[in-house]
Order: structure tokens, then sequence, then C-alpha cells
């Protein structure tokens, strides 16, 4: 029997956040059953739960894989930043040409707006402002990009900075575009886990004359413990084919345009 050929590092990654989100789902489940559900062996399997969890985003315990509790996986930067990434790169470049030089933008800690560090660093000529610190490093070297950190709580399990001083910073700026994601939509009601996010949101979008929705199909259907309005505040939300269409149904609803892209397959 030949042997399997060695994959990709890329493709060893996607496996491992198939892996993730399959222990997500289940809260915990045997080494052996995930082994024999990737088709990987055993020893295999290890590595990729090693790995999972030096990036602490699950535990593996004796003979078990668990996961963390459900408000840490939704939030935390570190398990964000690398799930549905074809997806938050079709929207962000979807987005890129209603950007324009010389125009102010404020863009929160979603890492939804990660991939837009590539679209804004060729536009040029921007005042981008923002409380992710993560997206502040990844505009660094972009020489035509003016950067606003906006400072407050520093959060560093999120990367960004919360908290009264950031909102009160906000009420005082004026940007030509907002652009956000959410982490729970449901018939185009908003909903965030944690209040002083929700808060940050609703100031960006009070401060901006035009706005944009960012969000991936995976944060439809769903609520979080705080609402902050409704996707009727925004002039467009932008998502990917994967979103049901009753929930794209009920956004349109509301008189808000909403445009669907196709991510890229992995190649």
């Amino acid at each position: 029997m030949p042997a399997k050929a060695r994959l990709s590092q890329a493709a060893v990654e996607e496996r491992r956040q198939a892996v993730l989100r399959h222990v997500v789902e289940h809260g915990e489940i045997r080494i052996d059953d995930l082994a024999t559900r990737f088709d990987v062996s055993l020893m295999t399997m290890h590595r990729d739960l090693d790995d999972l969890a030096a990036r602490h985003l699950l535990r593996k315990e004796r003979g078990r894989a668990v996961a963390f509790p459900a408000l840490t996986m939704e939030t935390a930067t570190r398990f964000r930043e690398s799930a549905r990434l074809a997806a938050k790169t079709a929207l962000c470049a979807a987005v890129a040409d209603r950007i324009t030089p010389g125009s102010t933008l404020l863009l929160d800690d979603s890492t939804t707006l990660y991939p837009l560090a590539d679209v804004l660093a060729s536009v040029g000529q921007l005042t981008v402002v923002t409380n992710s610190v993560g997206l502040a490093q990844r505009l660094s070297g972009a020489a035509e990009v003016d950067i606003t950190l906006l400072g407050g709580r520093y959060n560093g399990e999120f990367n960004c900075c919360t908290g009264p001083d950031v909102v009160s910073a906000l009420s005082r700026i004026r940007a030509d575009l907002a652009l956000t994601s959410a982490t729970a939509i449901l018939e185009g009601r908003l909903f965030h886990p944690l209040r002083e996010y929700a808060e940050i949101k609703e100031a960006m979008l009070a401060s901006a004359n035009q706005s944009l929705l960012l969000a991936d199909h995976s944060k439809f259907g769903r609520t979080a413990t705080y609402g902050y309005g409704t996707a009727a505040v925004y002039d467009a939300v932008v998502t990917d084919t994967g979103t049901p269409e009753e929930e794209i149904a009920a956004i349109r609803g509301l008189g808000v345009r909403v445009e669907s892209v196709a991510p890229e397959e992995p190649s």
C-alpha cells in the first residue's frame, strides 16, 4: 500500500482547525475517536492536539481533548484570527472599492478585519482609528496609513483596548467610514457577549458618516448576552454565500442592502 503524500503546512493547519471546531462542538472527546474521525494515526492526532494546546486553544488531558468555555472560544483573539480565514479575506476584498485615499476609517477589534491590512496598504493616504492592537500592528508597515490607536484598558486576551476612555475618544472623532463585525446576529438583531465591546461598536457607528458590517455565515442565527440594536444602522451588510437565506431576508426587510461573496476554495 503506497504511503500517504506528505501534507503542506497549510493543509495541516486546516485539519487542526477542523479538529478544534469538532472539539468545541462536543465539549470534550476521546483522542482515539478524533484520530478515527480525521483518518490519521494516533501519533499524528497527538501532535495536532499538542500544537492546539500550546496555543491555548484547547486542553489536552489524559486520553481526551477538552474545549475551553464557549465565551472564551467565541471572543479570544488567538482562536478567532485563524478561524474562517478564507471568508474573512473575501469580505475584506469586497469592500476595497469603498475605501478611497484621504479618508478616515474607524475599525473595531474584530479579527474579521485583519485581512484589511493588505487592502489598506494598497490604497494609501488613509487615517485609521482603531482600538485593536493587532490590527494596528498589521498596519504598521504601511507607509501611507496614519494609525491612531484608541487607548483604554488593555485586554491581552483579545489584544485590544476597551472601556470608557475608548468610548469618550470616539465621541470626539468624525470618520468617513466605520467597518465593524458582530459576534452574533439573529433576524437582523446584533449581539455581543461582553457589554463594553458592544458599547464601542455603537460609539464607532455614531462617529461615522457611513458604516459597513462585515460578518461571515457563522455569526448568523445566534444570540449573545447583550443586544445593541439592529443591522438597520448600517449602510450595507457584507457576508459570504454560506449565510442562511432567512437571515439575509430579515436584514433586507430592515431596508439594508446585503452583499454575498464567495470565499476562495483552498488550493
